[in-house]
């Protein structure tokens, strides 16, 4: 049993919210954060995850926090986790 529901990837919602409605394309993105293009267009993708400094990036081009994006990719982390890894066999431990 999945403990999340499907967060959306970092990638899709820098495409969905926020490339697509401004009419960027990914390696515009990419000039003006300075990075290769590479880096923004696999993470749009769903292939890269999101690293600390795309993240600071971003916050700095769309005046959101790193913590914005790092914790959608931590989210996305644990939901695709939850669905691979088997906690059926794994009972709570309680302090006495």
């Amino acid at each position: 049993m999945s403990l999340l529901e499907d967060p959306m990837h970092p990638g899709e919602v820098l495409k969905e919210l926020y490339l697509d409605p401004l009419g960027l394309r990914a390696i515009e993105l990419a000039r003006h954060l300075g990075v290769p293009r590479t880096r923004i267009e696999r993470l749009v993708r769903g292939v890269n995850r999101m690293t600390p400094d795309t993240a600071l990036r971003l916050a700095c081009a769309f005046n959101t926090t790193p913590a914005y994006w790092m914790n959608m990719q931590t989210n996305h982390d644990m939901a695709m986790a939850s669905k691979k890894i088997d906690l059926s066999e794994i009972g709570s431990l309680v302090a006495a």
